[in-house]
């Protein structure tokens, strides 16, 4: 099946779905802008490797029960765990180094990876001790997802390499496997790019999205490559979101940026679509997907400011079958943030749930409509955020956690804690909230710990509106936001 040719989006500034004059089907590119004709080339595969697929019994099945097979464990980013144990850890573990990546909570142990050094961490969930500790080759961005009795974890950092290639990622970059009970590891395969998007297990195979524009298809049991389809483009951290045995991931340089849905079991893109209009973060971010619609996030550049380089921070949904644009915002400007340019999406309920590090604000989106529902500048935002309820849980580079009422977008609550939080967002394991930080802590706090705000002397709901640390809460919070401020722009904290 050839790859589908996606029209290229309207320009920005040129009228959307639903509005005069759009018409996603005849979209035009940029003057000297090809439609994208790339196709799918095999750069090798081992018949060895995949007979050993067979013999082992590698079905093309999704991951066990209880397993953690992709980034924050399920499509929509909203990430709960069901531990099944009396009760989970209370308090901070501390790791090595930087977390910049969700911790991975599987069979009642935690799994860390650290940024920059690149130690590999196994806790356990009741007592926070310290099981084993391993070593990865280079930084570790990447998720420790637990799969059919193993670990994979990708590893490399985001420099470029000199040379006309223009690869991500300097040193040594791959994918290692490891046994989840004593840390040994067990193959290691070696890419030319960075691997900081968290692999995926799927089809009977792992997958691994690079700095050297390709997809990965891995053994699991010796890590032999089965396969390396060219994607054509960069894939910074943009961790695949597996659905149906597709993944949706973004890409960066060469441009065009590009968004492709990569279909594992017939083994060939079943769609990508060209974003002409935008030069940053698209290659940033693990979308989210639900309801037959697939959303991401990505910036373009504008003219510099008096306070520096400034961008456009964009959403963007369109549906899984073909890439068909459904509908998009402008979420905002604001100053050009230094790195992980594009907030992630999290989708629960029939609503998209976004942070942006560019505007310093969360949002709420209609996931059929895309009908902005609130927006509330609490602070700079680059994880996905979780929901659980009435209650939505953004965390910031500032180093709180901010419980927003899903309906209004409201701060109900705030939890201060150490360090920057990104780019990885908290997550919840039975009914406590989860949170990695760049102090190089974990935070295990139980929901009805975290404090509640009170705004203007009314009561945790924040109903009637106030300054909260100098955070923005209840009806202040939405005047705020209708107004188009954006605290962002003043935030030295990007």
């Amino acid at each position: 099946m050839p790859v589908a040719v996606v029209p290229a989006c309207p320009a920005p500034g040129s009228a959307g779905p639903g509005l005069p004059g759009f018409s996603d089907e005849t979209a035009s590119y940029p003057s000297g802008m090809p439609q994208l004709t790339l196709s799918p080339r095999r750069l090798s595969t081992s018949a060895l490797a995949l007979a050993a697929l067979v013999v082992t019994g590698f079905a093309p099945a999704h991951a066990q029960t209880g397993d953690w097979s992709q980034y924050r464990q399920d499509a929509t980013n909203n990430t709960h765990v069901t531990s099944g144990l009396a009760e989970v850890f209370h308090g901070a573990v501390a790791t090595a180094n930087e977390v910049r990546a969700t911790p991975v909570v599987a069979h009642g142990k935690v799994f860390v990876g650290n940024h920059d050094t690149g130690e590999l961490q196994a806790f356990d969930l009741v007592t926070g001790e310290l099981l084993w500790q391993a070593q990865a080759p280079n930084w570790v961005h990447s998720e420790m997802i637990h799969s059919g009795g193993q670990l994979f974890v990708g590893f490399g950092n985001r420099f470029f390499q000199d040379g006309p290639d223009g690869y991500r990622g300097t040193g040594e970059s791959g994918v290692l496997s490891l046994d989840p009970d004593t840390g040994e590891i067990l193959w290691r395969h070696d890419t030319p790019g960075e691997v900081m998007p968290t692999p995926v297990v799927t089809s009977g195979a792992v997958w691994a999205v690079t700095g050297d524009r390709r997809l990965y298809k891995l053994d699991p049991v010796s890590g032999a490559e089965l396969d390396a389809v060219e994607t054509g483009h960069i894939s910074s951290m943009s961790s695949p979101a597996e659905h149906d045995g597709v993944l949706y991931f973004g890409g960066g340089a060469p441009a065009p940026y590009t968004f492709s849905a990569y279909d594992t079991v017939a083994e060939e893109f079943a769609w990508q679509r060209e974003f002409p209009e935008f030069n940053r973060g698209l290659d940033d971010v693990p979308p989210a997907v639900d309801s037959g619609i697939v959303v991401t996030t990505a910036n373009r550049t504008l003219l510099p400011g008096l306070a520096g380089p400034r961008e456009e921070h964009t959403i963007v949904a369109m549906d899984v079958d073909a890439g068909r644009i459904l509908w998009r915002d402008v979420i905002g400007t604001g100053p050009a943030p230094d790195n992980n340019r594009s907030g992630a999406p999290t989708i629960h309920d029939g609503t998209v749930y976004v942070g942006s590090p560019t505007t310093g604000a969360a949002y709420a989106y209609d996931l059929r409509t895309g009908e902005r529902k609130w927006r509330n500048p609490v602070g700079v935002i680059k994880g996905a955020p979780v929901v659980d309820g009435d209650d939505v849980y953004f965390s910031t580079t500032t180093g709180s956690v901010q419980r927003l009422d899903t309906a209004t977008g409201a701060v109900t609550g705030v939890l201060e804690l150490e360090g920057t939080l990104a780019p990885a967002g908290p997550i919840i394991v039975d009914d406590t909230l989860v949170v990695p930080s760049q102090s190089r802590h974990v935070y295990f706090t139980p929901l009805d710990e975290i404090p509640d705000a009170t705004a203007g002397g009314a009561g945790p709901d924040g109903s009637v509106g106030g300054f909260v640390d100098g955070l923005v809460t209840g009806s202040v919070g939405e005047a705020a936001g209708s107004a188009g401020i954006d605290t962002g722009s003043i935030d030295a904290a990007y």
